[in-house]
């Protein structure tokens, strides 16, 4: 992914990079997207566009592990996090979906994944201290709560899952209020050309629509010419 791409990538929301990829796929069908209604923490933040940085956490119940054995994991889990390609995501789920009560992402958390440098994180877990949360690291999460729970990892690298979305480590990944999808790899070298065309096409509908006296000749005439260009 080239820093022209990546620069793109963030000035436009998810729904559109999902259409795009269909653009760039020639066909409709792509589905590696997440179902269901996400929480973001910014709403209005741009868009988060990174390679996964997965791991899988649990906080109903107590860890049955060592205390040295959960320790040692959780500094191998913040090692992950602060390596690897950039730009970068967390990507971590709650393994007691859809009974989350452990806020991973609080303060200090996110704090912390910023300043490794990590573009925001994912998760179908919860988030808390909104209104703390740093600025320039988006949370995009299942729910809101205020408890911590017995959170801890269980395990760091491996594909995960997030509202029905699959996540491998390392995966390219652009999430939004609208929640998240994995970018396929084939479709990189023409994501670019995709969006724009898309931009393009829009157009034809958005702008006619938008000006004063739009009535439904003016409609049949943008419609067919947004037809034609986007077949």
């Amino acid at each position: 992914m080239n820093d022209t791409l990546l620069a793109l990538l963030r000035q436009v929301d998810t729904p559109t990079v999902c259409n795009a990829i269909e653009v760039a796929q020639g066909k409709r069908g792509f589905n590696a997207f997440t179902r269901g209604t996400m929480l973001a923490s910014h709403p209005d933040a741009p868009a988060m566009v990174g390679y996964a940085r997965t791991a899988r956490i649990a906080a109903i119940n107590p860890p049955d592990e060592p205390p040295e054995v959960i320790k040692a994991r959780r500094m191998d889990y913040y090692r992950h996090m602060a390596g690897g390609s950039r730009p970068a995501i967390a990507v971590v789920e709650d393994i007691d979906f859809p009974n989350c009560i452990g806020a991973y992402w609080g303060e200090i958390n996110t704090t912390v994944h910023k300043g490794f440098g990590l573009s925001g994180a994912l998760t179908n877990g919860v988030m808390r201290d909104l209104g703390d949360l740093p600025e320039g690291f988006p949370v995009v999460a299942g729910s809101i709560g205020p408890s911590h729970g017995f959170v801890h990892v269980k395990e760091i690298a491996t594909t995960v899952s997030v509202f029905g979305l699959q996540i491998a480590d390392g995966d390219l990944v652009h999430a939004d209020r609208h929640g998240a999808l994995v970018i396929p790899a084939a479709v990189i070298p023409d994501l670019e050309s995709a969006i724009r065309k898309l931009l393009e096409t829009e157009k034809l509908v958005l702008e006619p629509a938008r000006l004063d006296g739009f009535d439904f000749h003016a409609f049949e005439v943008a419609w067919s010419a947004f037809e034609k260009a986007r077949t």
